[in-house]
């Protein structure tokens, strides 16, 4: 019934603003305008057939084939949005002009009907997505592997950890991936990196346990002298698919938490550790996941109990569950890694700059918050969903190093 529901406004949106442009080409000869109408209708045609590919081939389409799909529609959507207010100002405009009799037909500029200005101002809004989204995957940007370095300091670290070394990594979707090569580049850059102990903060796959056959010989390079630990993310537990049965969709979680100890990972699942160095140790608690809008699955009481290090780490996917519960009710948890939010794939970074339109849905969304003494990392994902490509929010290697504060 969603989809459904969903489908109808697409279509309704498609329909509309067909009738909102086809003024704009009607008769005319220009060259621009003919050229605008066949992209216009390349672009409908595309997004028709990803929709008849997303309805009757969505399993048994090749990865390639899927990432068309969803990019064509992404593309299709966001000019759309671009597009669509100015088509709405000029209707609203023309209505009101009825209601008052008025012939008023004013011009902007030299000449130009406001209806053919407002027509043109949405057409150039329209080609902002459309040439950004498209250059996102055309030059790879799912693949532009990006480090960013963080020295974190704390007055409680243990000395006999001074300057150890962590790797972030989350959000692998490895059902995303159509270009192994490119994804080695990246596990070759984490390698180089040398940590001393790799953290993985969840959505190993997008639904399907499957999506990792063809990568355990890519992911299982990742090593480190204390190991590798993992935690589930919301895409993890399946409820994305449409499964046959229940007993399904229980198998493909088994499969999916089996992933992790195939590739030599150790998967958290409301629990903790000790890292120990001669009488100085650090806890590392682990959470299923627990999110504002995908499920209280974790159970963070669980993974605290009886975690007696006097410097805690926490890995969990969302991070809302550090705003909501972490700062509230758990004030000794020292730093918290999560993911979840892929910095939507798209936005600008620059200097100390940062804007994704994802900040309208997550007030904390990429880089290092600090409240009080605690502090949370959000990693921008390793991988891809959805839209296959990044611009501007790269796919991130985090790498922490971790002091005492004198």
């Amino acid at each position: 019934m969603f989809f459904a529901i969903v489908l109808l406004i697409y279509i309704a949106i498609e329909i509309y603003t067909y009738f909102g442009l086809k003024s704009f080409w009607r008769g005319s000869k220009s060259r621009i305008r003919i050229i605008i109408k066949v992209l216009y209708f390349i672009i409908l045609t595309a997004s028709a057939l990803a929709i008849i590919s997303l309805l009757f081939f969505r399993d048994t389409s090749s990865t390639i084939a899927r990432h068309l799909v969803s990019g064509t529609m992404i593309i299709n959507l966001w000019t759309k949005v671009f597009i669509l207010p100015f088509l709405v100002i000029d209707d609203v405009r023309r209505l009101f002009l009825r209601f008052t009799k008025s012939k008023d037909e004013s011009r902007v500029g030299q000449g130009i009907k406001r209806s053919e200005f407002l027509q043109k101002a949405g057409l150039i809004a329209a080609s902002i997505p459309l040439s950004t989204l498209s250059t996102g995957i055309v030059i790879g940007g799912a693949y532009r592997y990006k480090i960013h370095r963080q020295n974190l300091s704390f007055s409680n670290f243990p000395k006999a950890f001074d300057g150890l070394k962590i790797v972030q990594i989350s959000d692998i979707h490895s059902g995303s991936f159509y270009d192994k090569p490119a994804v080695l580049k990246g596990i070759k850059m984490i390698l180089d990196e040398k940590p001393d102990i790799v953290f993985f903060t969840g959505d190993i796959v997008n639904e399907r346990a499957v999506e990792m056959e063809n990568y355990y010989d890519v992911f299982s390079k990742i090593t480190a002298p204390m190991g590798v630990y993992s935690i589930l993310g919301n895409h993890d537990y399946g409820k994305y698919h449409d499964w046959p049965s229940e007993e399904e969709e229980l198998a493909n979680f088994d499969a999916v938490k089996s992933i992790h100890s195939k590739l030599g990972w150790k998967l958290l699942l409301d629990e903790h550790f000790y890292l120990e160095k001669g009488k100085e140790k650090i806890g590392i608690m682990g959470v299923e996941n627990w999110g504002r809008d995908f499920g209280e699955t974790g159970d963070l009481k669980k993974a605290h109990q009886d975690c007696e290090a006097p410097f805690k780490i926490l890995l969990s996917h969302d991070p809302t569950h550090w705003e909501d519960q972490v700062i509230k009710d758990f004030k000794d948890i020292d730093l918290t890694l999560s993911g979840h939010t892929h910095g939507m794939q798209m936005g600008i970074e620059t200097g100390g700059f940062k804007f994704s339109p994802i900040q309208l849905r997550y007030s904390r969304w990429a880089g290092l918050y600090e409240e009080g003494q605690q502090k949370l990392y959000i990693n921008r994902g390793f991988g891809f969903i959805g839209y296959p490509g990044r611009i501007g929010i790269w796919p991130e290697i985090t790498v922490i190093e971790l002091n005492h504060q004198t």
